[in-house]
């Protein structure tokens, strides 16, 4: 059985905008993201598990997000699933960024 990202075949109603884009300020700091957790020095983890993890998603999730957006659902399932991070970390590191950005009247 194919996943969903296995569109290889499909008729699409339209045109794919394959223009490009200049990253908003959330896709910046998510690619930022990656960029360290790839770190030579860091190696949390690597492109192969990173893949499997955004292949793996739910089909509503995957559907539902855009490619950024799979990257950090991604980056969270590894984390947690290698134990480098609690749910309850994470989510109190999110509210900290979040209210950071509010002093500095910075829209997260």
């Amino acid at each position: 059985m194919a996943k969903q990202n296995d569109i290889g075949g499909l008729v699409f109603e339209g045109e794919i905008d394959r223009g490009e884009h200049r990253l908003t300020l959330s896709e910046r700091r998510i690619d930022a993201m990656m960029n360290l957790m790839f770190a030579p020095d860091r190696k949390i983890f690597n492109v192969d598990e990173m893949r499997l993890a955004i292949e793996s998603l739910p089909s509503e999730a995957y559907q539902r997000y855009n490619y950024y957006e799979r990257w950090m659902l991604a980056m969270e399932q590894l984390l947690l699933g290698k134990g480098i991070m609690t749910k309850d970390e994470i989510t109190a590191k999110i509210a900290d960024v979040r209210a950071r950005l509010a002093e500095a009247g910075v829209s997260s």
